[in-house]
């Protein structure tokens, strides 16, 4: 088995697909059955590889899951068994065999219907097959966190070997599902594995500010492959730009930034490692500084750092006290939770605390049914709060993002139980000061389990940046001279263990009245004493004026600017005027209108506002005046990154909803007749169709009517499609560079049918400059640009 030596440099191979391309894949040819095929054309490029001084050889089953494979007539056993034998018969004990293991090409739910086991079960085949023939695992290329996460379980807990996991990003830092640099790093550096880092999508150029940031925070080694440049057309034939020499000089830059492990991903070969070599070996092993104190939890897309600035943790989603929430709990009635998550974060809270306790239900169940959806409509991230040990780890295990738990104490029961799950999956735990005698009196006790806590959970393995504190705040009414004992522990935890410390504010003021002032007035005495976060309501208007006021008082100029905007849009108002604000805001648990149930991913809002407004309007003027609007909306933010495809996709689906109750209504009027039809279809040999189906969701929600003819589609039967339903618009989609001819072929072919049909072409692989060699109209980088282009079309 390979260990990691922190003073070594490493060096992985380059692409095979690129490799296989040269020598002639021919399209439709499933690249992995070659290792049955022909085993020798396979062995001669890992040798390749090999004499060029790749110390890691990849075994050629990147696309072997179960998916990938289902119509092959070969099997994942199979397949990887053969795979890795190559590379075991080509490079004997000269090099490591990884098996390589890429995206199952399906999509994660709520936005797809694959599940959180259904992808780790496919990724575990995979590596159950492989396990006693390699000595790595590599998962690359994976552009949803969530994915990643399930493939990484999957591979520590079914495999002692060491697993390196790379993702791809564009040149915003994001990646297509709308990871960033930082939420991948705080998400995947706990989780156990041996390196992190970025493969795929862009050159090495463009990859120097992401592998830095990367650097910058990652505490594991890091891990970069780009690919060699961008694509371009030459003879007919798809290059990369980057030759080996300026590739090496690059790569030499990486290893300036404390990069440990290099390699090459699309358009690179043998020349490209050895110039890379050679480069970053002349320029030896860089250590890299790391800030080891940051206290971070996220989403996946979504960061929120304690101690930095004082942070929000919004209570609502506790069903104590909360009839409502109660109810909607156990009916499974979600969308109450998702409004009232979207609420909180409209509110200015930056995290959610989620609570599904409740006697009757299955806890366990009703937390992860809960979570999944709530992160897909709200980017938040979320602390975990359950006393239940089955449900803490099931919130832990299929949470998107690194969460914090809530929570563990001094007893020696729950911290046996709560720390080991924060130490598996990487997050953060908030400890109670309580024990087996309840919560004491004095802040000494409570600083003694406070220390404890900390020191055990040091002992397993969990840092002390990932450890928060909760001193509890007991109410004023039955223990006023406890009050100043909360805050002297919370002062002494911060001093002297230099941990985080959060505070559940609203006890305090229980049994008393105006409790909103001596809740505010609490909240400034804790920070005072060190407070860097509260579980509070945020819609309470006097902890948001408070907070506000605080931070101009203590923060930077953005704090100032805030603080300005905040009196704009909120002038002074009277006692009696801020209870009546406090008061509406509560009412307000709805969307106001169906537009916002559309930007905020409403289903069942939007449905019940479009139900509302047929007694007075024309189902057209709906379409045309609310949803359509709406949609525009949240593509724009979508396009400004203000928010991302699960947003994009949880927008569409509350406008389909708004649609069906649209239908009946449009058709009696004669006014239901969509645009279109559009035909969409993947190039004949590619059988990547994700892309397609999340532009072809964008589509139909923008009512276009859509022939979607799915993955690898022949051009002849695009072109009897287009002569047999009259269309007069193709979407065609390529993820692969081989196949970019396939596309212009099958233009050609159309072209030769119907000159006068309009063709729009898009993918990952996809240019400006491949969509004109094509033959295209029109290329669209998203599915908001397909739209906007398809609007004008038939228009």
């Amino acid at each position: 088995m390979f260990t990691f030596n922190p003073d070594k440099l490493y060096f992985f191979d380059g692409a095979m697909g690129t490799m296989l391309q040269s020598r002639g894949l021919k399209l439709r040819e499933i690249p992995e059955s070659l290792n049955i095929t022909s085993p020798e054309l396979i062995k001669s490029i890992h040798e390749e590889y090999l004499n060029a001084g790749a110390d890691f050889i990849t075994a050629n089953t990147f696309g072997a899951n179960r998916f990938k494979l289902a119509k092959s007539g070969y099997s994942v056993q199979d397949i990887i068994t053969s795979g890795l034998g190559l590379v075991r018969e080509a490079a004997g004990n000269n090099a490591h065999a990884v098996l390589d293991i890429g995206p199952t090409g399906r999509v994660m739910a709520p936005l797809g219907d694959a599940s959180f086991s259904e992808v780790y079960d496919a990724v575990a085949e995979m590596v159950t097959a492989g396990k006693n023939l390699c000595d790595v695992i590599l998962l690359e290329t994976f552009t949803d966190l969530y994915e990643l996460k399930a493939a990484i379980l999957a591979a520590l807990e079914n495999s002692d070997l060491p697993v390196f996991a790379t993702m791809s990003f564009d040149e915003s830092g994001k990646t297509f599902f709308g990871a960033s640099v930082d939420t991948m790093t705080a998400t995947l550096e706990g989780l156990g594995i041996t390196a992190l880092g970025v493969n795929c999508s862009l050159g090495p150029v463009q990859l120097v500010p992401i592998v830095e940031r990367i650097c910058s925070l990652s505490r594991i080694p890091v891990m970069v492959q780009p690919n060699a440049g961008l694509p371009v057309m030459r003879d007919g034939v798809s290059h990369y730009d980057v030759t080996a020499s300026e590739f090496a000089e690059v790569s030499r830059k990486f290893a300036q930034f404390g990069v440990s492990i290099f390699g090459g991903c699309c358009g690179t070969t043998p020349e490209h490692i050895r110039h890379m070599k050679a480069a970053v070996m002349s320029e030896g092993k860089h250590t890299r500084t790391i800030n080891d104190s940051r206290t971070v939890i996220c989403s996946a897309s979504k960061i929120a750092e304690f101690g930095k600035r004082f942070a929000v943790i919004g209570e609502r989603l506790n069903p104590t006290g909360k009839k409502l929430l109660q109810k909607a709990l156990r009916e499974g009635d979600t969308d109450y939770l998702l409004k009232e998550a979207v609420k909180q974060q409209e509110q200015g809270a930056d995290v959610l605390d989620l609570n599904t306790g409740l006697p009757d239900i299955d806890e366990a169940e009703v937390l992860t049914r809960s979570l999944i959806e709530i992160q897909g409509i709200v980017n938040l991230p979320i602390q975990i709060d359950s006393s239940d040990y089955k449900a803490l780890e099931s919130g832990a295990r299929i949470y998107n993002g690194k969460p914090l738990l809530n929570s563990v104490n001094g007893k020696a029961e729950s911290l046996a139980n709560v720390l080991p799950i924060a130490k598996k999956y990487g997050a953060c735990v908030l400890g109670l000061t309580l024990d087996e005698n309840g919560i004491p009196e004095t802040a000494e006790e409570r600083f003694r389990i406070a220390r404890k806590i900390v020191e055990e959970a040091e002992r397993i393995g969990i840092p002390r940046r990932n450890i928060l504190i909760d001193c509890l705040a007991l109410t004023a009414s039955a223990q006023q001279k406890l009050v100043p004992e909360t805050l002297k522990a919370i002062r002494m935890v911060k001093q002297e263990l230099g941990v985080c410390t959060v505070l559940g504010l609203s006890n305090i003021s229980f049994g008393l009245p105006r409790r909103p002032l001596v809740n505010r007035t609490m909240l400034i005495a804790a920070i005072c004493a060190g407070l860097d976060a509260a579980i509070i309501n945020p819609g309470d208007t006097d902890i948001k004026e408070t907070l506000c006021a605080w931070n101009l008082l203590t923060g930077d100029e953005d704090d100032m600017q805030r603080y300005i905007a905040y009196c704009e849009e909120h002038p002074a108002l009277s006692g009696a005027n801020v209870q009546a604000v406090q008061k509406d805001a509560q009412k307000q648990d709805t969307p106001a209108n169906l537009n916002s149930a559309i930007m905020k991913g409403l289903k069942e809002e939007a449905a019940e506002h479009t139900r509302n407004m047929l007694a007075s309007r024309k189902p057209l003027e709906i379409i045309e005046q609310n949803i359509v609007p709406a949609l525009d909306s949240v593509g724009k933010d979508y396009e400004a990154g203000k928010v991302f495809l699960p947003q994009l996709i949880k927008s569409a689906e509350a406008a389909k909803s708004a649609f069906e109750v649209l239908s009946s209504a449009m058709s009696s009027e004669g006014s239901g007749k969509s645009r279109g039809p559009v035909i969409l279809a993947t190039v004949y040999g590619d059988v990547h169709d994700i892309g397609k189906n999340i532009v072809r969701t964008i589509f139909e929600n923008y009512n276009f009517s859509v022939i979607d003819l799915g993955k690898d589609v022949p051009p002849e039967r695009i072109v009897e499609a287009v002569e047999r339903d009259n269309v007069n618009v193709v979407g065609l989609s390529a993820l692969m560079t081989t196949t970019v001819a396939s596309m212009k072929e099958t233009i050609t072919k159309i072209r030769e049918s119907r000159p006068d049909v309009k063709i729009i072409v898009g993918g990952a692989v996809l240019t400006p400059e491949l969509a004109e060699y094509a033959g295209a109209d029109y290329y669209a980088r998203d599915a908001m640009e397909g739209v906007r282009i398809l609007t004008g079309l038939l228009e």
